[in-house]
């Protein structure tokens, strides 16, 4: 039976996209997660997966970091992003982390099962307008950094992702149920594996593939929000 995990954090959009899955596959069994953890979660209590459609916009999610951590925890999933941020920069970086496609939310129900049927296909789905062969470009220092996420272990990530997000030691410790020591153990590994002097320089790094363009693209993701709404 061909099994999806939607990870998708608004009611409505998850619908649409079981719409969607219902239209490839009818008797598919369609799994559902709110956040990355959710996620995690059920691909550590064994679900097999045929593709995992994630939201890049999520609570306790910061930019590309979620996919980070699931291609890190299970490298074998093939993982379809579908999201509102158009920017060409976003798409190519997802791409790079491995990603088995990127469709737009703005997408029609036809759209996103004809999409789908390729991912599964093994084809890498795209929206028409990045399908062209696109010129080739000297890797970005996003690009850059992206490698070197992957030497981080599934933990750090977490606590890098954290730091994003402005929490100090304390704070993490609590959220993770670990002792400051071993947070800071984690910090000191994170900022050597990064090539970074200091947490706030990482922190910065991170705001590079983090959603660079997140601030010129936000009235666009309203925009989209209110017509969905």
């Amino acid at each position: 039976m061909t099994r999806f995990l939607i990870v998708e954090d608004h009611p409505l959009f998850r619908e649409a996209l079981e719409g969607a899955l219902q239209m490839v596959a009818p008797a598919a069994e369609i799994l559902q997660a709110i956040s990355v953890d959710g996620a995690l979660e059920q691909l550590s209590a064994g679900a097999e997966l045929d593709l995992l459609l994630l939201d890049l916009s999520m609570p306790g999610t910061t930019g590309l970091s979620g996919i980070v951590r699931i291609r890190k925890a299970f490298p074998k999933v093939p993982v379809v992003i579908v999201s509102g941020h158009q920017d060409s920069r976003i798409i190519s970086s997802a791409l790079s982390l491995g990603v088995a496609g990127y469709i737009f939310k703005s997408s029609s129900k036809q759209e996103l099962a004809r999409s789908i049927g390729e991912a599964l296909q093994g084809i890498v789905c795209l929206p028409n307008a990045y399908r062209a062969p696109r010129p080739q470009r000297a890797p970005s220092p996003a690009h850059d950094l992206l490698k070197r996420l992957h030497d981080l272990t599934p933990q750090q990530l977490r606590v890098l992702d954290m730091l994003k997000r402005g929490l100090q030691n304390k704070q993490i410790a609590y959220e993770l149920k670990i002792s400051e020591t071993t947070v800071k153990v984690h910090v000191s590994d994170i900022l050597r594996k990064l090539n970074v002097v200091s947490r706030t320089k990482a922190i910065v790094e991170m705001s590079k593939i983090d959603f660079a363009t997140l601030a010129s693209d936000e009235s666009r993701a309203k925009h989209d929000r209110a017509q969905s709404e």
